[in-house]
């Protein structure tokens, strides 16, 4: 695994890169002693890994992470006790407590492993453009931060200037047109289904005709949903043999 460590402090970047000498699969192919830097680095080199502290002078890891192009597997390094984690919601990332323990460190790589083990080839996120089910992405919505795949997300809305995320029992607001999102997602899992949302297809429970030659989708979620009649022919040759 390809992976930058970023930290500010020169001391902490060394230790970390010490720790990790033993695992032969993971290759440091880069540091950054701040966001900024680290920015650049993420968005030229695309690694598979990085190793990001949270609290940076200039910009904390969270908000490094909502300007990336490109987000890769992120572990957090950070000083916070186990109350000051609670400040943000984990979910398919890891995190490891300052100083690091060599077990704990063990602990966080074997879990990625296995989820790559464990992900056909074909399936997982390649580093391009377009955002697939696998793709790992960073919200932030005031002081809740999520790190998630897009396979948890079965909609998005949206609500002026910002879209509205709809994925388990959460719906943060993020900065982004619905059709910037459009042009960012993969076509063959996320639908347009109207002015206002873009649904996930493998969330649909219910099909029903609805007014005007439209359709109205049912999603896990209990939403339901307008496809106009427009995209209501788009959307019966996508759904059919």
């Amino acid at each position: 695994m390809r992976t930058i460590i970023i930290d500010d402090e020169r001391l902490a970047r060394a230790e970390l890169a010490k720790l990790l000498q033993p695992y032969t699969d993971i290759e440091i192919i880069d540091e950054a002693s701040n966001a900024n830097e680290a920015i650049e680095k993420i968005n030229a080199l695309q690694p598979d890994l990085i190793f990001l502290d949270i609290q940076m002078p200039g910009k904390t890891g969270f908000e490094m992470l909502t300007e990336l192009d490109f987000v890769p597997t992120v572990i957090f390094t950070t000083a916070y006790d186990e109350y000051a984690l609670k400040a943000f919601e984990v979910n398919a990332l890891d995190y490891l407590l300052k100083p690091i323990e060599s077990k704990r460190l063990e602990a966080a790589i074997n879990k990625i492993k296995s989820t790559i083990k464990n992900t056909p080839n074909d399936e997982r996120p390649k580093h391009e453009e377009i955002l697939g089910e696998n793709s790992q992405v960073f919200l932030k919505d005031g002081d809740k931060c999520w790190f998630i795949q897009l396979s948890e997300v079965r909609l998005f809305e949206s609500v002026g200037n910002y879209a509205k995320v709809f994925f388990n029992g959460h719906k943060p607001l993020i900065l982004k047109s619905l059709n910037a999102l459009e042009e960012r997602l993969d076509p063959r899992i996320f639908f347009r289904a109207n002015r206002k949302h873009i649904i996930n297809l493998r969330m649909v429970e219910k099909i029903e005709p609805y007014f005007n030659n439209g359709l109205l989708v049912e999603l896990r979620g209990g939403e339901k949903i307008e496809i106009s009649r427009r995209q209501a022919v788009k959307f019966k040759e996508r759904m059919s043999f």
